[in-house]
């Protein structure tokens, strides 16, 4: 299983880096260049403020610092997004915990409620890939995981694909809370994009780490 790293992000951001520097280096020795032949050919009757040139200079210092400012924060960003790909690597082969559809492959799946706790009667209704409703069961008030076994009530099991979970609470015969429920999925792959750290699940399901409640061993 591949993890895919970003080194080409900070190789392909050196050369700009670089760039800005050479420009930004050259700019200064122009600017020099300038201010040394303003200075030269001024009315020797009229002189420019002293307080001109001060202002200047202070105005292309403030250029560059936020050039330079710009090129170390470039840099923090490529070095902490490596950094946590690199400690993330673990995570492939795990399960992780989210809200996300799970891929079912005649294994059973894990299933990670949170029913309301008003709730007198809690459900499991499990959808397709097309959204249709294939099956809706009672599930007890309990935030301990179920295993869904992926059979029909007479042991017929369901076609291979992706499945989505929704935990239904109602209280005197009223919803009073409808969520996704959380399923563990095990991580193919960790992505960057955008500096976020992304994992690719089975199934080709893609989450935000940030959204994983938890991870177990496979």
């Amino acid at each position: 299983m591949e993890i895919t790293q970003t080194t080409t992000t900070a190789s392909s951001s050196t050369p700009q880096a670089k760039t800005s520097e050479a420009v930004l280096s050259s700019d200064f020795e122009t600017f020099l260049k300038m201010l040394t032949v303003q200075m030269e050919n001024q009315d020797p009757l009229k002189p420019t403020d002293s307080s001109e040139y001060a202002q200047q200079l202070a105005t292309f210092s403030g250029v560059e610092q936020a050039v330079l400012t710009n090129k170390l924060l470039s840099s923090l960003m490529v070095q902490m997004t490596t950094t946590g790909m690199a400690q993330m690597a673990d995570w492939v082969g795990k399960e992780a915990r989210a809200a996300v559809p799970a891929q079912f492959d005649g294994s059973p799946i894990t299933i990670a409620p949170n029913p309301a706790s008003v709730a007198d009667k809690v459900e499991l209704v499990v959808y397709d890939t097309d959204g249709n409703e294939v099956q809706r069961s009672e599930i007890p008030k309990s935030t301990d995981p179920i295993e869904w076994a992926g059979t029909d009530t007479d042991g017929t099991p369901f076609p291979a694909g992706l499945y989505r979970f929704q935990v239904v609470s109602s209280s005197n015969g009223e919803v009073v809370l409808t969520e996704t429920a959380d399923v563990y999925t095990r991580v193919q792959e960790v992505q960057s994009e955008n500096g976020n750290s992304v994992l690719l699940l089975e199934g080709g399901i893609s989450v935000p780490a940030s959204d994983v409640s938890a991870l177990r061993e496979g």
